[in-house]
C-alpha cells in the first residue's frame, strides 16, 4: 500500500508539471524565455515521457519604487476573523510529493521543501481545498536561491491555471496569473525590503482574496493589490524556479487560512 501511495503522488506531481507546459509564449516578466529540449524534460512539443517544466533565465527587469509599506491600517485586511485551516505539514498526503532527477517535493520534519536544478520549476499543491474568500499565510525559507530565482505561493488554484505571487532571491515582488500555456503579468517587479536577499532567510507570505481583490503582504506589511476576475476559486500552492545555472532550495511551514467576512464596495454606475 505504500509503494501504491508513493507512485500515485508521484503520478499527481508529474500530472500538474506537465499541464504547467507552454509559459514560454505569455505576457510576464519572463515573456523572452524560451524551452531546451532534453531527453527528459518538457519542451515546447512535450517528448513521449516528460517529467519537469524548466525555464531558461531572464533579462533583469527594471525596476519600479520600493513596495514596502508602513505597517498596514485595519482596512488593508478588512473582514479577517477566526482561523479555518492549519496545516504543520505533517501529513505528506495532503500535499503533492515525489522525486525526479531535476526536482523533488518532499515533507520532512515539518517542512514542505521544494528543491530544483538549474533552470528547472516545479509546484506543490494541497489536497482536498477549495476555498474562495480568506487571508492566507505560510512561512517561507530560501535555503539555496540566488539572482532571479524565485519562489512564493499560488492562489484559487488547479493543475493548469492560478494566481501566482513571486519574491526573487533578488529581493522583488510581482504578481501573474497563469492558465495552461500562457502568462500574464499583473503587477510588475517591485523591490521590497521584507524579500530576503538569497539565503538562509524566512518571510511570512500573506494574501488577502476576496472577490476580485487579492493582496500581497510580506511580514504582515503590505506589498500590493491586483484585481482579476478569472479564477474565484481553488486551492493553496507553492512553488520554486530556478532561473540561473544553480540549483534553488526553498521549505514552507505554517500555512494558515482564516475566513473574511467582507463584501468589496460596489461601483457606482455612470449616468
Amino acid at each position: 500500500m505504500k509503494h501504491h501511495h508513493q507512485t500515485h503522488n508521484l503520478f499527481l506531481l508529474f500530472i500538474h508539471l506537465i499541464l504547467l507546459v507552454g509559459f514560454g509564449t505569455s505576457c510576464s516578466v519572463l515573456d523572452e524565455l524560451q524551452v531546451t529540449s532534453t531527453p527528459v524534460l518538457l519542451t515546447e512539443t512535450p517528448q513521449p515521457t516528460p517529467t519537469i517544466v524548466w525555464f531558461p533565465a531572464s533579462a533583469t527587469p527594471t525596476l519600479g519604487v520600493l513596495a514596502t509599506q508602513k505597517p498596514p491600517t485595519p482596512e488593508m485586511r478588512p473582514g479577517i476573523g477566526s482561523t479555518t485551516l492549519t496545516d504543520d505539514f505533517s501529513r505528506k498526503s495532503l500535499w503533492d510529493t515525489a522525486t525526479a532527477d531535476q526536482a523533488s517535493a518532499d515533507i520532512n520534519s515539518n517542512r514542505l521543501i521544494l528543491s530544483v536544478q538549474s533552470k528547472v520549476y516545479i509546484i506543490s499543491l494541497r489536497h482536498d481545498l477549495a476555498v474562495d474568500d480568506y487571508y492566507a499565510e505560510i512561512t517561507a525559507r530560501p535555503d539555496l536561491c540566488r539572482g532571479d530565482d524565485s519562489y512564493g505561493l499560488l492562489i484559487r488554484a488547479n493543475a493548469v491555471a492560478y494566481y501566482r505571487f513571486s519574491l526573487t532571491c533578488s529581493g522583488n515582488v510581482f504578481a501573474e496569473r497563469i492558465s495552461v500555456g500562457t502568462r500574464e503579468l499583473l503587477q510588475e517587479p517591485l523591490p521590497s525590503g521584507d524579500v530576503p536577499r538569497g539565503a538562509p532567510g524566512e518571510v511570512r507570505i500573506g494574501v488577502w482574496a476576496v472577490g476580485s481583490e487579492l493582496r500581497l503582504f510580506l511580514n504582515g506589511r503590505y506589498q500590493f493589490g491586483i484585481s482579476n476576475t478569472n479564477y474565484p476559486n481553488g486551492t493553496i500552492g507553492v512553488f520554486v524556479n530556478s532561473a540561473g545555472e544553480t540549483p534553488a532550495i526553498v521549505s514552507f511551514s505554517r500555512l494558515t487560512l482564516q475566513k473574511v467576512d467582507y463584501a468589496l464596495p460596489t461601483m457606482t454606475p455612470k449616468p
